[in-house]
């Protein structure tokens, strides 16, 4: 191929005859070739076609023709069909081992084509993935593609169905042990496996949103949910009505604990486990998101010594976490702090934390009834549900005690007409209700690769921000980075609705007006609306005015 020059070539000749080297061993330590020169050489010695790895996109029905394990033992990756053939680049087209196995090994007719050792190894690692990133890819290409006794998984699943312990080791134990870790390293709050009809989905919510990671085979999907139902003490003969259960694990060190619920749909049962970190939770009232005015009036609200203080927002908006930190900035010793709540989510120091348990008639009525004998300040009730719930919780906070629970409405105004509605009388919601507030969670953006931005025409027009007449804007977003995973976003906060209860609005509640003539009022009287707040901390940097507008609706609406 005229690479190499004569003399050049006589050196390296002399020099094997000495040392017993090869002459191209020799030739390459003395960069007078490259690999890439020696791939091309022996592929026309062989009359091979060479390819570029880096310039094709392989489509993953081909990459599926060879399992990850062969493709790394050998050194071989596939690259197309052509006839019932199966075309593959390997470096060394002399290596007639290497393609006779793959023949026998694969059972089909091979043809090879050449192609660097360095680009393979990296097509190898692009489309197979590297094990040491992605355990829970790992573990379902060795329970696939046969590093592991796919007899010993059958074995697991009957021993499972009949109730005996089984092996800690045992692949499909490991795979969901894999799953459950993965999910907390990631950050995620919740994992759904989902059941459709040709795969089985598995998908991680992190800060709010959903991320579909890789998926187990659909001939796996009985095991996996069989082994869950079991570590959850469902009962795994029931499959047709939903079944809910809870699994605690240790994950380095901390205690985690999962809220499993079973739902059966078409294509088989899914499974939602919301993972609930026991002693992760230690924020403060800064880390929530509120500006400066609004945490002073959050303060001074939430030292008032009696009344009742209610978060409302729709499911995953952020309220226990809210009344946590509550806690948290008003646990002191001169203090007795009791809690209701169905679960404990997190374990709190100082706290008196009740655990419902509706089976043995533990409810939310009971509980407080039996709590307000133990002499508290302050409670914390998980959540209003029902008449007997919210009357006694409203008792307490007008017989001298600071009540704080939670309510699913929409924006603050509605607590009331909720209240109402419920069965609570107008004069006892007007005389014993502080404060209301409602709450939505954004995410935010990543400190890491954040970046200057303007936004769309289309953006300021729905937030209805002039940058003209706004004093200093700062609109950033993220530019994605490893850190956040390339979304811009990394963590979340709070955007708030604070409704005080002032001598005016005890009137109007008292004169059992409308929601709708209660929120125009309260925003005469100076209440924020979600959406405000939300476009206060747009300008400020800290989110994007996608996430508002996701997050909360106009207030013209």
């Amino acid at each position: 191929m005229g690479l190499v020059a004569d003399d050049v070539l006589r050196a390296a000749r002399s020099e094997a005859d000495s040392t017993g080297q090869g002459v191209v061993d020799i030739l390459l330590s003395q960069k007078a070739i490259s690999s890439a020169d020696v791939t091309r050489a022996k592929a026309a010695q062989f009359g091979a076609e060479v390819v570029a790895l880096d310039e094709m996109k392989l489509s993953d029905e081909v990459i599926s023709a060879i399992p990850r394990h062969i493709a790394k033992k050998y050194k071989v990756i596939p690259i197309y069909r052509d006839n019932g053939s199966l075309i593959v680049a390997l470096a060394d087209p002399s290596d007639l081992d290497t393609i006779d196995s793959l023949h026998h090994l694969l059972n089909q007719e091979i043809q090879v084509r050449v192609a660097p050792e360095e680009e393979i190894d990296a097509a190898i690692e692009r489309y197979y993935g590297g094990a040491k990133d992605d355990s829970v890819g790992k573990m379902i290409q060795e329970i696939t593609e046969g590093e592991v006794d796919i007899g010993q998984i059958a074995a697991v699943k009957g021993d499972m169905e009949d109730g005996s312990v089984v092996d800690a080791d045992a692949p499909i134990i490991k795979l969901v042990n894999t799953l459950i870790v993965e999910a907390f390293k990631s950050r995620a709050s919740d994992i759904h496996l989902e059941p459709l009809e040709k795969r089985f989905r598995v998908r991680y919510r992190i800060d709010g949103m959903l991320h579909e990671i890789k998926s187990p085979p659909k001939r796996l999907q009985a095991s996996i949910i069989s082994r869950l139902k079991i570590q959850s003490n469902m009962s795994i003969a029931e499959r047709r009505i939903p079944q809910d259960g809870r699994i605690q694990m240790s994950v380095g060190g901390k205690s985690i604990d999962l809220r499993v619920s079973c739902l059966p749909t078409t294509h088989g049962e899914s499974i939602v486990m919301r993972i609930l970190d026991k002693e992760g939770l230690k924020l403060g009232l800064p880390e929530l998101g509120f500006f400066t005015d609004d945490q002073q009036t959050f303060e001074r609200l939430i030292g008032l010594p009696d009344g009742i203080l209610l978060v409302t927002g729709p499911t995953g908006s952020g309220k226990t976490t809210t009344l946590y930190a509550v806690l948290n900035y008003i646990n002191r010793p001169d203090r007795k702090i009791i809690t209701v709540e169905d679960p404990v989510e997190y374990i709190l120091s100082g706290i008196n934390q009740v655990h419902v348990h509706e089976a043995v008639g533990l409810n939310f009525g009971a509980a407080l009834r039996a709590l307000l004998r133990q002499a508290p300040n302050v409670i914390m009730v998980g959540e209003i549900r029902d008449m007997e719930t919210a009357s006694i919780a409203i008792n307490a906070s007008l017989t001298g005690h600071l009540v704080f629970s939670t309510l699913h409405t929409n924006d603050a105004p509605s607590a009331v007409t909720r209240l109402i509605d419920i069965g609570i009388k107008p004069f006892l919601v007007a005389s014993s209700t502080r404060a209301l507030m409602a709450q939505r969670l954004v995410r935010k953006i990543c400190k890491r690769c954040t970046e200057p931005y303007m936004p769309k025409d289309t953006e300021l027009k729905t937030l209805q921000i002039d940058p003209a007449t706004v004093a200093n804007p700062n609109f950033r977003r993220g530019k994605g980075c490893p850190d956040c995973k390339n979304t811009g976003y990394r963590g979340r906060f709070g955007i708030f609705e604070i409704f005080v209860i002032d001598d005016q609005a005890r009137k109007l509640i008292y004169d059992k007006v409308s929601s709708t003539v209660l929120r125009t009022q309260a925003r005469e009287m100076g209440m924020r609306t979600l959406r405000e707040d939300g476009v206060r901390k747009v300008v400020a940097g800290l989110t994007s005015p996608d996430e508002v507008i996701r997050a909360s609706i106009g207030d013209d609406v």
